[in-house]
């Protein structure tokens, strides 16, 4: 379903809007796209990594003269030759603090997680750099571990570093973050209604298909080339280069397809280690992660422990809210706080706010971003607390977020103030929509209940640096080049908005990655902006061509550049020059472009801002077998402002696969770990994610409401969907089966559990 809300419609446009065929499509349905994995040089050898077998233990020392001397072996590195970050100063990249990933990478002082890697090997195969990795001896001092939050944050936990304190003692909370507004107890004394409930979440992994995948050739001048699978090459250039000590000028980073990331690629694991094998060999050195490696050792999202209160008059109208978010880090610093901090009461105009997060390491993998980090965990939260005072107050629950949304004006507990606020919409566009309206059949058979929830959600978006370049060919077609790997179909969109600008076919427009030799800065593909970003700057440089277009044309009429047009494809000559010359056509214009300057072609490099928030409200029916405690997911509705569709496919497809992973958060997905700290479902297998007979068909209703502040009315789309779902399914099991779970996911055993309890 698409809602235009705005002037700009889709019919006033050829190709914005419009459901093109997407440009990697054959490459990757008859598998000519070339994956990271793919990749193969001349003389190029294997590496593989040592990892521990101990969730927590001091290293002693590591002896590798056994797997150096093992025929076949070319090279091993271990914490000695990654560049060591000391504990006590910061070195941010991004938002990347470079103490945490020079141990990650390699476990230094101690292994923190069992997987955590000890050393690497590169060998002329694969069999026999594992045998050399078995040749390793470590010397362990095996020390207490602690795997969940509640038992972290105790006072007779093992600490995981000497150098965290917290409130002057040493502790597993690595750092806090709070945001506030007002004065949050005077909110709650005016409060006729307060809800205050307790929440736990587990670590779930971003379950892309593609594992990390690597190869790295180090050059005899000093020079080394990275291909990988990440979500920015630039961040896989400077990462590395400080990581190993090689110059960044002297890092060339190509990202390959990417088969999935959803944030989990935005660091990096195997780069530096491959890079050192490789200058240590001579030889490049290919690096693949197995599926159990990818489950053991990158990261996850957090699980989390929050408690949220929120206090509201009879009326409906919130007065207060407070939150306070345990975040798990996994065994180094840097969990998303800023995700359920900021975004829990963003949505909602509530005068008084206290929202507390708080970093807790313990020894799991290091997490990693996934869609709209953190920011689902506080949603689960705050909104099944706002269901819950729906309940006691008597509104409906739409009703009752409608009369509390932030607006124009609104003041955000985490510091911004809002200028145009498009949530009302999306809670309208559900509350009017079939499937709110519709009767729901509560129990269709014995032993089946059924119940409906709804739930709202935020997000930032963002911009950020990137770059843009476009070509005209010789043979009058056009060549676009960014710098941002293409995970949710930013080629496509760019193709559609480079088409309409120059006004020519969709098939004579070429989108590409550049490398980071060949394009300039851009950041990463992530946060929801490289849409919004690469819009920006591509519809710069096509007018700068067009502006150039039309000066090759004056010269060849001999007029004033500014009595020509650019319209349809084509220079026409304007004003009393109007029909006196026959239009000129890019391909024309082309044609004759060493007559008239030279090459055609203009690049843009911005730091781009103006990305506006997004908003998401979603409606779901469940189905519960109570003998069985299973949970199915029977209809899914997600309204979402989408700013403008450049690809409305695309777009769908971000919405729909947010709900998609947020179905497998609520429902089935957690990582499970024994006594002895190590992960025991690490594998697809075992691993519970969604399949195609656990989803329904999921319905995305695309509000346009173009953002004013970007060219093409563009608002990142790819985080919010994912933020509601927790919540959503939550609450429609509550009005199932009139229990509510405080707990994730709501997997069979536990639906049995809770229904046993009565």
């Amino acid at each position: 379903m698409n809602v235009i809300t705005d002037r700009l419609r889709v019919e006033d446009n050829k190709w914005i809007g419009q459901r093109t065929i997407r440009p990697d499509g054959a490459d990757k349905v008859t598998g000519r796209a070339s994956y990271a994995a793919d990749n193969t040089m001349p003389g190029m050898i294997w590496g593989k990594v040592l990892r521990s077998p101990h969730a927590h233990a001091r290293i002693r020392s590591i002896d590798t003269s056994r797997a150096e001397a093992l025929p076949g072996v070319k090279a091993v590195v271990t914490a000695k030759d990654i560049v060591d970050f000391p504990l006590e100063t910061s070195v941010l990249l991004g938002i990347q603090d470079m103490r945490w990933m020079c141990r990650n990478v390699m476990a230094r002082e101690k292994a923190l997680f069992h997987g955590h890697p000890l050393a690497a090997v590169a060998a002329i195969n694969e069999e026999v750099a594992a045998a050399a990795c078995a040749l390793i001896e470590v010397d362990y001092e095996v020390l207490p571990h602690v795997i969940e939050i509640e038992d972290a944050i105790r006072d007779d936990a093992p600490i995981l570093h000497d150098f965290a304190r917290f409130e002057g003692k040493p502790s597993n909370i690595a750092g806090t973050m709070t945001a506030k507004l007002g004065d949050v107890e005077a909110g709650f004394a005016e409060a006729d209604v307060i809800v205050e409930r307790t929440f736990r979440t587990r670590p779930i992994h971003q379950g892309y298909i593609e594992p990390q995948a690597c190869t790295v050739s180090y050059s005899a001048d000093g020079r080394a080339t990275i291909w990988s699978s990440s979500q920015g090459q630039f961040m896989v250039r400077a990462m590395t280069s400080l990581l190993t000590g090689v110059p960044q000028s002297n890092i060339r980073a190509i990202p390959a397809e990417i088969g999935g990331g959803f944030g989990a690629k935005t660091i990096i694991y195997l780069e530096p280690v491959a890079l050192l094998l490789s200058k240590k060999s001579g030889r490049p050195v290919k690096m693949v992660m197995t599926r159990e490696e990818v489950m053991r050792a990158t990261g996850p999202t957090s699980g989390s422990f929050s408690t949220v209160k929120i206090g509201a008059k009879q009326d409906g109208t919130f007065v207060a809210a407070k939150g306070d978010f345990y975040i798990q880090a996994g065994c180094l610093p840097g969990g998303p706080l800023r995700g359920p901090v900021g975004c829990s009461f963003a949505p909602y105009d509530i005068p008084n706010v206290l929202s507390v997060g708080y970093d807790v390491v313990s020894n799991r993998s290091k997490v990693a971003a996934y869609r709209a980090p953190g920011a689902p965990l506080g949603a689960y939260a705050a909104e099944c607390v706002i269901d819950e005072i729906a309940e006691q107050l008597g509104m409906d629950p739409l009703e009752l977020r409608l009369k509390n949304t932030a607006r124009a004006g609104t003041k955000a507990a985490y510091g911004a103030t809002f200028g145009k606020v498009t949530f009302e919409e999306t809670i309208e566009a559900i509350r009017d929509h079939e499937h709110y309206k519709a009767p729901l059949d509560r129990n269709p058979r014995p032993g089946v209940k059924r119940g409906r929830g709804v739930a709202s959600g935020f997000w930032y978006n963002a911009g950020g640096e990137s770059s843009a370049q476009v070509n005209i060919t010789e043979d009058g077609n056009v060549v676009v080049t960014t710098g941002h790997p293409d995970v949710g179909g930013s080629r496509a969109s760019i193709a559609n908005v480079t088409a309409e600008l120059l006004g020519v076919d969709h098939g004579r427009v070429s989108v590409l990655i550049g490398d980071t030799a060949s394009i300039g800065y851009s950041n990463l593909t992530g946060g929801s902006r490289v849409t919004f970003a690469s819009a920006m700057v591509v519809t710069q440089s096509a007018e700068k061509v067009i502006g150039q277009l039309k000066e090759r044309a004056a010269k060849i009429w001999k007029i004033d550049p500014e009595a020509v047009h650019w319209e349809n494809g084509e220079a026409r000559p304007a004003g009393p020059n109007a029909g006196q010359f026959p239009p000129l056509t890019l391909a024309d214009l082309a044609a004759k472009a060493s007559e008239t300057g030279g090459p055609i072609g203009a690049g843009v490099q911005l730091n781009t801002t103006g990305a506006e928030p997004g908003f998401a409200t979603h409606v779901v029916d469940v189905e519960v077998d109570v003998d069985l405690g299973i949970v199915r997911v029977l209809r899914y509705t997600a309204a979402q402002d989408v700013g403008r569709a450049l690809h409305p496919s695309y777009v769908e497809g971000q919405i729909q696969g947010g709900v998609v992973q947020g179905i497998g958060w609520a429902l089935s997905e957690e990582y499970l770990y024994n006594r002895e700290g190590s992960l025991e479902n690490a594998g697809f297998l075992d691993y519970r994610m969604p399949v195609c007979s656990d989803v329904p068909m999921i319905e995305a209703v695309m509000l346009e409401i173009p953002n004013p502040k970007h060219p093409q009315g563009v608002r990142g789309v790819g985080e919010a969907p994912i933020v509601p779902p927790l919540a959503a399914i939550s609450n429609a099991v509550y009005d199932a089966l009139g229990k509510r779970f405080f707990s994730l996911p709501m997997s069979p055993p536990k639906v049995s559990e809770r229904l046993d309890e009565a």
